[in-house]
């Protein structure tokens, strides 16, 4: 966990300020949830692959409670418990703490920042396309203009394993490899199946297959299944879409996508940028989590690491641009304490970042705080 020293705190909330004037400007509300919610609700239908990264501790009744890993689990119990008489489409926006007891990673620790928003109530692939328009409007608005859109569709590679017919323990070490871009694991995992020579060879491919449109062609070949073609077809619509949005140019297809949670159900993307080598946005469709609160409901959305994204600003020099000046420090001289506070009164009613001084001070003792502090205008007052 770390201090947020007060220039990049500054850094931070303007970039939170950024994206929840964003959010909001799209027609998404705010909601906050628990930073504790019981284990069971955390982990549900996903216990086996995050259980061991909760932060867990027992209530008085021994209870198992945990800190939130992420939000959009919160956000599901939250809509179908408290929302459901809503009108849909449902659209959710957060700004909030996770915690997740990991080794550190670039840009996060156990305890870092997200934003995201939820779409409820639409499989429509227009709904996709909304949440990665958005999601690539969150980067621009944020002042980074050197990334990239990787997209690809969980049941495009579910489609290929089923028609493969691997075991469920084939299927997870090749799940986990994919979602670690782990290509040495992924070819001893190939090696070992039972698969033809050709099908070896297209399952090691699947992380190659990353570019624009003609990448689809490409996997359409070798797709002998319903699935893995309608897969194909939705991300090809969703791109057609993104084109009306204008951020086409931002995107391409990585069939090797699959995202690091268990409910996902269709179309996932993540967002990289150059010198760092991880993502610091993701997200995608997960069109059955809600039903296991009861509520069976369309869903899809994104999350943004604010940490990893406030390292891609300073890595492309946008950082600096995101801290507030100081405009006024207002000094004094013996006597003249009253009209300084007046003085700084007025300043500061005019919007101006002001700070008065707490006790008198000659010129020149004045001239250096505020060159110390980056003052850009000494009043003084003698």
């Amino acid at each position: 966990m770390r201090d947020f020293l007060p220039h990049d705190a500054a850094i931070k909330r303007n970039v939170e300020n950024v994206l929840a004037e964003l959010f909001k400007v799209w027609g998404y509300d705010e909601v906050i949830t628990p930073t504790v919610e019981y284990m069971d609700t955390l982990t549900i239908d996903n216990k086996d692959t995050i259980d061991k990264h909760m932060f867990k501790f027992f209530d008085k009744n021994n209870r198992t409670l945990a800190l939130r890993n992420e939000m959009t689990t919160s956000i599901a119990r939250l809509v179908s418990s408290r929302m459901q008489d809503e009108n849909l489409p449902l659209k959710l926006s957060y700004i909030c703490k996770v915690y997740r007891y990991e080794q550190a990673q670039t840009g996060r620790q156990c305890e870092f920042y997200q934003a995201g928003v939820e779409l409820m109530g639409n499989n429509d692939p227009s709904a996709d396309a909304e949440i990665i328009a958005l999601s690539i409007e969150s980067m621009l608005k944020a002042g980074l203009n050197d990334f990239q859109v990787c997209m690809g569709q969980v049941a495009f590679i579910n489609g290929l394993m089923q028609q493969w017919q691997l075991s469920d323990e084939e299927q997870k070490t090749l799940r986990s490899a994919l979602e670690r871009h782990d290509l040495v694991k992924l070819e001893k995992i190939a090696d070992k199946t039972n698969l033809s020579a050709e099908d070896k060879n297209i399952l090691k491919m699947l992380p190659m297959l990353h570019g624009k449109e003609e990448v689809l062609a490409k996997a359409k070949i070798f797709s002998n299944n319903e699935q893995s073609k309608k897969a194909i077809a939705n991300l090809k619509t969703v791109y057609e879409l993104l084109k009306s949005y204008g951020v086409e140019k931002y995107v391409v297809f990585d069939l090797g996508v699959i995202r690091d949670f268990t409910y996902y159900t269709g179309m996932v993307f993540e967002i990289y940028v150059p010198g760092l080598g991880c993502p610091l946005c993701g997200g995608g469709r997960y069109d059955n989590l809600l039903a296991n609160f009861g509520n069976k409901c369309p869903a899809t959305g994104f999350a943004l690491g604010l940490e990893r994204l406030m390292l891609a600003l300073k890595k492309q020099g946008k950082s600096e641009q995101l801290v507030n000046g100081k405009d006024n420090y207002v000094a004094y001289a013996a006597g003249h304490y009253k009209e300084a506070i007046e003085k700084a009164v007025t300043l500061r009613m005019a919007g101006e970042v002001t700070e008065l001084a707490d006790k008198k001070q000659s010129f020149a003792e004045a001239e250096l705080y505020c060159q110390t502090k980056g003052y850009m205008n000494l009043v003084y007052l003698a």
